[in-house]
Parts: structure tokens; sequence; C-alpha cells
């Protein structure tokens, strides 16, 4: 490689949205990110979905900026999982430096990976659970329910404020505990039920942004799951389930390209 090519090369890079099961070299049009133009860089039955880049990251203080980009980026895959079924899906900004030869290069060292992936996500698609409760509603039932708790409460009831106001902080935090302790009980409930029917299921530990209808509940657990396109039926109807008990709500989307369930670690 000359002295020229190498300076080139590192002036330019290629934006990484996804890669598809084709190995066709294919224009897609101004549909990327700031309306760059998407394209296909194949290796034999495969491809990556690119747009030509400067070797730097897309970062802004404008937070609608931002969600303008992340929401070009979705969409760019979403199209590609429409046209080809199967993609690998790589997160916002993945960026790699060089031109089109380079990724040419890492498809062909990783071909083996990347097509097992591929193949892993055949008929497949990336949903997401979160279960929420009503906390209050909870805290009354446990309380309707639990007769030592009720007989504790009655009694302070009789007593004088002073000796009731140092038993109704032990009687709160031993409130708490139970609550606690039957929230983790239903997740682990909940996580068996929906597994029997998901290929893979992560707990998330983290919990993403909710609608605001949501916002006076109480999440309990959070999955992403990994559901074959003729299970997610039966996912459904447990959730059903879940969602008509009294105290619990259930907040089910997708289908997702599944961006958590790939296995490459060399990009």
């Amino acid at each position: 490689m000359s002295e020229v090519q190498k300076v080139n090369e590192t002036k330019e890079a290629r934006y990484l949205y996804c890669v598809i099961n084709s190995g066709a070299k294919l224009s897609f049009g101004n549909i990327g990110i700031n309306d760059c133009g998407v394209y296909t860089i194949p290796y034999k039955d495969i491809a990556a979905v690119v747009h030509s880049c400067i070797p730097k990251p897309y970062e802004t203080d404008d937070n609608e900026k931002a969600k303008e980009w992340i929401l070009a980026h979705n969409y760019v895959i979403d199209q590609e999982t429409k046209k080809f079924g199967t993609v690998v899906p790589f997160s916002f900004d993945t960026i790699i430096k060089g031109g089109d030869d380079t990724i040419k290069d890492w498809l062909t060292k990783s071909y083996g990976k990347v097509k097992g992936e591929l193949e892993r996500f055949e008929n497949k698609s990336e949903y997401t659970i979160q279960i929420f409760c009503a906390e209050n509603e909870f805290a009354d039932d446990v309380l309707i329910n639990d007769q030592e708790l009720k007989e504790q409460k009655d009694k302070m009831a009789n007593m004088s404020k002073g000796t009731a106001y140092l038993l109704q902080k032990q009687f709160e935090l031993k409130i708490k505990d139970i609550i606690s302790n039957k929230i983790s009980k239903f997740a682990i409930e909940f996580g068996s039920k929906i597994k029997e029917y998901v290929e893979e299921l992560i707990v998330e530990k983290k919990t993403t942004q909710v609608p605001e209808k949501y916002k006076d509940k109480k999440i309990i657990v959070s999955f992403s799951c990994l559901v074959r396109d003729d299970n997610v039926q039966e996912v459904g109807e447990v959730l059903d389930e879940i969602n008509n008990r009294d105290v619990f709500a259930v907040r089910f989307t997708g289908p997702w390209a599944p961006f958590s369930f790939i296995k490459l670690e060399d990009v």
C-alpha cells in the first residue's frame, strides 16, 4: 500500500448499520443518518450495509438531533429486515476506519461468525417485555392476606400516638420486605413461564424509558427475548394471563432486530 493510500484510508470510514443475508451489490438511496447514501459491500453471500463517513463519532448536545440520528439508524435496519428477513444489526455509531476494502477484509475474516449469526437469527426477532405492578394495590393485598400484619395494624389503631409511631416504622419496613420478597418470587415465576416459549432470554438490569401510562406503576422485571416467529402467539398468551391479574400490567414491544443477542466481539 502506498503512503498516499494510507493517508486517504485514515481520512475515511464506513458507518456500519448491519449485515444482510445477500451477496448483492446494492444502493438504497439517501436513507441514512443525515440523508447519507446507504449501500452494500458484499462478500460471498453476505453484505455489510454502510454509508461513507469520516472516522469521527456522531456527537451532539442537541437531544432532538441525537434522537433523529438514532431513528435514522434504526430505520435503515428496519428497511433491510423487511427486504432480506434476517440481519445482524449493529449499535448506533459503529464506525470502522478505512474504505470499502477494509469492510471487505473484515467480512472475509469474520465470515464464519457473521454467517453463523445470520443463521442463528433466521425466523427470529427480539421483543421487550416489561412487567409492572400497582404498588399501592399490592401493599393493600399483602395487608388483606397476611393475618399477622392485619392483627398488628389493628393493635396500633388502639395505641397512644407515641407508642403507635414507633411501631409504625417497624410495620412499614416489614411490609416493604414482604412486598420485595413477593415481587422477586413473581419475577422468577413470570420469567420461568416466558422462558418456555423463547429461544433466549436476558433479564435487563437497566430500565429503559417507559410511556406515561406506566409512570404510576413499579417495574418488577424487564426482559429482552429472542423469539421464533411461530412462538410469538404463545408468548402473547402467557403475557395476557399475567396482564389479567389484578395488580399487574404488561408492556410487550417488538419485533426488533436482535441487537441484544449478537455474539460478535471483533467489530
